[in-house]
């Protein structure tokens, strides 16, 4: 808080500029969650790290990516605490075999990214597929942009990535995706397209 604005008006402003975006959070929120209540608590736990943060919300610059940033993180911290906790069963449920199915299932998703699982709620395979094949710095970029419809300046402030970084990231991400959809995603190994921006 500075000194020319007191808690008052400092929550009047947070009122005034963060409150009204509650819908498009929610959006977001609701795409990763697949979840109404999940969506609201993550909602709910952005808004009140927000305001206790508000007095670092530099004026002038984008609520919106400022809020949307503080949603992804808390969504990604929470998958990953969720993915540090170990599965309880009762002593009855217990057998060999389950043990080992659940081995099975849960050690691959427990490397994969938060992000790579909000890809998986895609609705087409093939695309799925071929965003999955992109490297992490360019799958990233172009999930923000074209399934998250998101601006470069809020993908910049989201990633902490200057927008002529974002720019050039999503020119390449989408061309190797093309590529990779007109070639067929079998043969993303044979792009020789440099992974760096």
């Amino acid at each position: 808080m500075t000194n020319a604005e007191s808690e008052a008006e400092l929550c009047a402003r947070f009122e005034r500029e963060a409150v009204p975006l509650h819908d498009v959070l929610y959006r977001h929120a609701s795409r990763m969650s697949r979840n109404h209540a999940d969506a609201e608590d993550l909602v709910q736990e952005t808004m009140m790290k927000a305001y206790m943060g508000f007095h670092s919300f530099r004026r002038g610059t984008n609520m919106r990516a400022w809020l949307l940033r503080i949603l992804i993180n808390s969504y990604i911290s929470n998958y990953r605490k969720k993915q540090r906790q170990p599965v309880q069963y009762s002593a009855e449920d217990i057998s060999e075999q389950r043990l080992v199915d659940s081995h099975t299932r849960c050690a691959p998703a427990s490397m994969r990214s938060a992000e790579d699982h909000a890809l998986d709620s895609l609705p087409d395979d093939v695309i799925k597929a071929a965003m999955q094949v992109l490297p992490r710095q360019f799958r990233d970029v172009v999930f923000y942009a074209d399934v998250e419809g998101l601006s470069y300046q809020e993908i910049g402030a989201i990633m902490n990535t200057a927008t002529g970084t974002v720019a050039s990231q999503l020119y390449r991400g989408r061309r190797k995706l093309r590529r990779l959809l007109g070639d067929g995603v079998g043969d993303a190994g044979t792009d020789t397209t440099p992974a760096t921006a």
